[in-house]
């Protein structure tokens, strides 16, 4: 089982396009208020399961985290789960902030 890994640039170009996407961001609290892509969606990791009921499995789903390790293990339950379409966006806001948003705060 896979999920379509998404590079910053790609998903740039699709929020660029409007593309109708959920930004879902599974990094902690004080992480999404430090830096986070605008639009996105905060549910911790831990909550996923507990909140899923939220989500909805037609929609278009890039899951994202710090480096794109925590998104990508979410992506695949989701995935497991039924979602449709889910994707996991490579490298994570720290990607994001190298290739598409050099104001974004790294850490």
């Amino acid at each position: 089982m896979s999920v379509k890994q998404l590079s910053a640039n790609e998903l740039k170009t699709k929020l660029e396009q409007h593309e109708s996407l959920l930004l879902l961001d599974v990094r902690e609290p004080p992480e999404f208020n430090y830096a986070h892509i605008e639009g996105s969606v905060l549910m911790p990791l831990g909550k996923v399961r507990q909140r899923i009921d939220e989500l909805d499995k037609q929609q278009s789903i890039v899951v994202i985290c710090h480096h794109g390790f925590r998104s990508e293990q979410i992506a695949l339950f989701l995935d497991s789960m039924g979602f449709a379409d889910v994707m996991n966006l490579q490298g994570g806001v720290d990607a994001w902030a190298l290739e598409c948003d050099n104001t974004m705060a790294r850490y």
